[in-house]
């Protein structure tokens, strides 16, 4: 019953607006690319160097040589640019991006984000995670709720490596949206057919439920 990483992402671009510059992180982020409201314009930011790419391609016009940060390929849109990794961060920290969207394996309800490191596991680091929390203004986390055991990954303390500190504001995932407000995550929506007991048991977080809590609604 709960949501496909399709749906996040598509849910996900329902938070977009006209006009907005967007950093979509590595794993479910990427795909919100396919899902941009027809009648809005957003310009997609990759870290590598390229502003403007657009839905991933088909078989028929892929370009090995064009790819986002996570090594995919990709498409651009009419008036994209291209640039170097100097240009990029200069506009990532210099707060021109205006929606970092990313994954995570925990979220706290500190706002605090860890999304890079497992322990015990080879990692190469933190990639350009640790700027695109400190330079957006807005961050939403995609994320599945818990994890393949049932633990909440919404948690009161992350346990993991931190990514940033007080930066998220906003979680989609396979089972609800939740907005952080005052040290409190509060419960806007649900997954089509998730009670809200279920999600409760899932998020060890304390989190706030207000009156009758309203399904997903997908276009």
């Amino acid at each position: 019953m709960s949501l496909s990483k399709d749906q996040i992402a598509q849910r996900i671009a329902q938070e977009l607006q006209d006009g907005f510059y967007v950093n979509l992180g590595i794993g479910i982020p990427t795909l919100v690319a396919n899902y941009i409201p027809k009648n809005i314009e957003i310009m997609l930011q990759s870290e590598n160097g390229l502003l403007g790419m657009g839905e991933f391609p088909t078989e028929e016009n892929v370009d090995a040589d064009l790819i986002n940060a996570g090594k995919q390929t990709v498409t651009t849109i009419p008036g994209s640019a291209f640039f170097d990794s100097a240009d990029s961060f200069a506009m990532i920290r210099g707060g021109h991006v205006d929606l970092t969207v990313l994954g995570a394996f925990e979220v706290d309800q500190n706002g605090n984000i860890a999304s890079w490191m497992i322990p015990g596991k080879l990692v190469k680091g933190m990639g350009g995670a640790m700027d695109l929390v400190a330079g957006a203004e807005n961050i939403i986390v995609a994320m599945t709720h818990a994890n393949k055991h049932g633990v909440s990954k919404i948690l009161k303390d992350c346990s993991l490596p931190l990514t940033g500190v007080n930066c998220v504001k906003k979680i989609v995932t396979d089972l609800a949206v939740m907005e952080l407000r005052d040290g409190k995550y509060h419960l806007l929506e649900r997954a089509p057919g998730i009670s809200v007991e279920e999600i409760q048991q899932k998020t060890e977080a304390e989190l706030i439920i207000e009156g009758e809590i309203p399904e997903m609604i997908f276009q």
